[in-house]
């Protein structure tokens, strides 16, 4: 019997397992989780030959070394890194077939934050809640990779894409980020909510899969004192005491207590799961649809 399974010779920096999330849980305090940059992770599984919801690893920064049991097709995407097997170059963007026993190793990041690894058939953990995704605030799902881990693969289910290379859009040099006014603007004064639109920030060091931190101007407040905990989506930009607005992301949490000045299109978020600390980041105000 073929032994369909992933050792982990290179876990890097942070690795986790991820897919399309685990949506509807919110009311037990279960974030959506998921895939950062939802489009890379459907790239490769596309490229691979899996179905959308198969499960990838998401590298962070440092990539990952990976030496299959059986031969395998792989391919990496996001954040752009050079991809070796064996050794020897291989394609970043592309379909790649690696042999048993021989290692992949994806490298540092040169532009952007995090890569997408799909191997065909999907990585086949235990889901939870119906997903297999890495949950870093819960703590659901699989933990983060380790050195010496093996990961078990799914069977095959078809062919990979017949294409070299595949186009993806660049990490951002500038994150624009189009809001919605949020439920507690008014908690902001009106200077504060036109400079949220008028002044450049940049992305923190101190980012991470929960929420985008910012540096820049401090937004001032109207009035004193916090909320009682309520509801909190996707998107949301919540100010926490600083005055500094942080942008929730896939592992962020249900509730809280700082006010939500804004709330940013989920179209804008994948790239911002790839803006590097330093990154300008500029809000843009749109009307509700």
């Amino acid at each position: 019997m073929t032994d369909r399974a992933l050792v982990v010779v290179r876990a890097g920096a942070l690795t986790t397992v991820q897919d399309r999330g685990r949506p509807g849980h919110a009311h037990l305090g279960v974030p959506r989780s998921g895939a950062l940059d939802a489009p890379a992770a459907a790239l490769v599984n596309r490229l691979v030959g899996n179905p959308p919801d198969a499960a990838v690893l998401e590298t962070t920064l440092d990539g990952c070394a990976l030496r299959p049991r059986s031969t395998v097709t792989v391919a990496v995407a996001g954040a752009p890194c050079p991809v070796t097997v064996g050794g020897r170059p291989a394609a970043w963007g592309g379909p790649v077939v690696v042999p048993a026993g021989v290692v992949l190793e994806v490298g540092r990041a040169v532009a952007g934050v995090r890569s997408y690894v799909a191997v065909n058939g999907g990585v086949a953990v235990e889901p939870v809640l119906g997903s297999r995704s890495t949950d870093l605030l819960s703590g659901l799902g699989p933990a983060p990779l380790t050195d010496g881990a093996v990961l078990t693969l799914g069977a095959a289910a078809g062919p990979h894409a017949r294409v070299d290379v595949a186009p993806q859009p660049s990490p951002p040099a500038e994150l624009v980020l189009r809001v919605t006014p949020g439920p507690r603007d008014d908690w902001f004064t009106p200077r504060a909510v036109r400079d949220l639109t008028a002044r450049t920030y940049r992305v923190s060091s101190a980012s991470n899969r929960i929420g985008l931190r910012t540096e820049g101007p401090a937004l001032e407040r109207a009035r004193p004192g916090e909320l009682p905990s309520e509801g909190m989506v996707l998107g949301a930009v919540q100010v926490p005491p600083d005055g500094r607005p942080v942008i929730f992301l896939a592992d962020h949490p249900t509730t809280g207590g700082y006010p939500v000045v804004a709330v940013v299109r989920a179209a804008d978020l994948p790239a911002a799961a790839q803006a590097v600390p330093g990154t300008p980041v500029r809000f843009v105000a749109v009307r509700r649809r």
